[in-house]
């Protein structure tokens, strides 16, 4: 065969070749657009595409073809389902169904590992308990002979057994604990048929929001560290680590992007949820409900371990997984080296997202975080801050005179510096020194340390604060 006969073919063949070693890559992620606190893990990433940005192209990726595959839950536990039957490769979810994945896996001769923390508290917040509006119980006390639901096997279950035991109580005697989706706590709330229900993100907060329920009871009084977090399949990690590590890159972009902008992108999440932005504010905007942090704090590390240690119990799993294998830090610690960020700083950090910011009223820097109070109103694009709820509350009275509709207040509970709900928060008024309180008992121990009225939000709004409450 002559030669300019035989390129042809020669180029065919090389072509083939090239073809056949070309591999097209699947990254299929699981998500949970709804619990808001993975969205740095998941929804973001997704609606901006920033996992695209990150993926390797060089080395043993030149050729890749990669396919990129969402897939969004309501729960971990489906989600963990779909990642042991290997059809998704990464999943984030909390620290009990994320303990459950890495015991599933083991139980199917598998491996999964915890590879970062996405947000959480080392105190506990962001689980919480919350009664119908009109009830009259103010505390988890008052529920003692009541029956209060749950979804069994989350994060917010292991907080109620918690803070049961911690009352002295015994279930079944001295409380009943029933399972309940929260699509359907929701309206079991609104038509009073449950006497409390317990849950997590975002939904202790959502529910006081939408107005048929009150929050009496933050995760933080268990005093119980809880985390939201993003798990790989280990077999997976191990064949592309490169892309596990492009995934973090990709988080770290979307938490740098809702730290410089918490209301847009909290506006993001309200479009793509259905949960308003002002709950999705309450925990991703300045010194928020909770911190995301992707390091792994001892206190998080504690988090997984308790969880593992309660699915026994609760007798969800008979495995003894090792959190020191199934906690993994290797390709977060890449990830933030890429970015040129210090993890090890940010692992002694334990401060939530700085607010700088002015005062509405003064113009000054706020400076002290107790008493600030903040207004989101209609129409504007950003927040105010107030350095003190007594002028907050005579701007908000101010703006309604004007005609203005508020979209939400934000207070900080004066002991914790918890973020609260304005509308359901109580306060202690004295001498034109006003501070938020989570508990009406919290706010009545704090009035009789230091002198002061107790009043409800209505009062204190209304400009009436020597009115106490009932």
């Amino acid at each position: 065969m002559s030669l300019h006969r035989l390129l042809p073919a020669l180029l065919l063949a090389a072509i083939g070749s090239g073809a056949a070693h070309a591999e097209t890559i699947r990254i299929a992620i699981g998500t949970q657009d709804t619990t808001i606190n993975c969205a740095t893990g998941g929804l973001l990433i997704r609606e901006l595409k920033l996992l695209e940005k990150y993926l390797p192209r060089d080395g043993k990726y030149k050729d890749a073809q990669y396919e990129i595959v969402w897939k969004n839950f309501t729960s971990g536990a489906p989600l963990t389902n779909e990642m042991v039957a290997g059809k998704l490769d990464i999943g984030s979810m909390a620290d009990f169904p994320g303990s459950f994945n890495g015991a599933a896996f083991e139980k199917a001769g598998k491996k999964s590992l915890f590879i970062t923390v996405l947000s959480g508290s080392v105190q506990g917040s962001g689980n919480g308990i919350v009664v119908p509006k009109a009830s009259t119980v103010q505390s988890l006390a008052d529920l003692k002979g009541k029956t209060i639901s749950v979804p069994f096997a989350s994060t917010a279950h292991g907080m109620l057994l918690r803070a049961i035991k911690a009352q002295g109580w015994e279930l079944d005697k001295d409380v009943t604990v029933v399972t309940q989706a929260p699509e359907v706590a929701g309206s079991a709330l609104q038509s009073n048929k449950i006497d409390a229900h317990a849950d997590f993100v975002p939904f202790a907060e959502l529910f006081p929001h939408r107005g048929y329920a009150r929050k009496i009871f933050d995760g933080s009084q268990a005093k119980s560290p809880t985390l939201h977090g993003s798990l790989v399949d280990a077999s997976y990690a191990a064949r592309y680590p490169e892309i596990v590590t492009a995934f973090l890159r990709a988080a770290i972009e979307a938490d740098r992007l809702i730290a410089a902008e918490p209301e847009k992108y909290s506006e993001l999440i309200a479009k793509v949820t259905g949960i308003e932005a002002e709950v999705d504010y309450l925990f991703h905007g300045p010194l928020g409900l909770q911190t995301r942090d992707f390091s792994w704090k001892p206190e998080y590390r504690q988090a997984v371990k308790t969880s593992i240690d309660t699915l026994r119990l609760m007798k969800r799993t008979d495995n003894d997984l090792d959190v020191n294998t199934f906690i993994d830090d290797r390709y977060i610690r890449a990830a933030f080296k890429q970015a040129g960020l210090d993890y090890d700083a940010r692992l002694k950090n334990y401060n939530r997202l700085p607010l700088v910011a002015k005062d509405a009223a003064t113009g000054k820097p706020v400076t002290d975080f107790s008493r600030l109070t903040q207004i989101w109103v209609e129409g504007e694009p950003l927040v105010r801050h107030y350095a003190s709820a007594d002028s907050a509350f005579a701007a908000l009275r101010q703006l309604e005179k004007d005609g203005k509709k508020v979209r939400v207040v934000y207070a900080h509970d004066r002991d914790s510096g918890l973020k609260l709900f304005a509308r359901d928060a109580w306060f202690v008024t004295a001498k034109g020194d006003t501070s938020a309180f989570l508990t009406r008992a919290s706010a009545d121990a704090w009035a009789a340390r230091n002198g002061g009225s107790v009043v409800d939000f209505a009062a204190v709004r209304g400009g009436t604060p020597a009115l106490a409450a009932k």
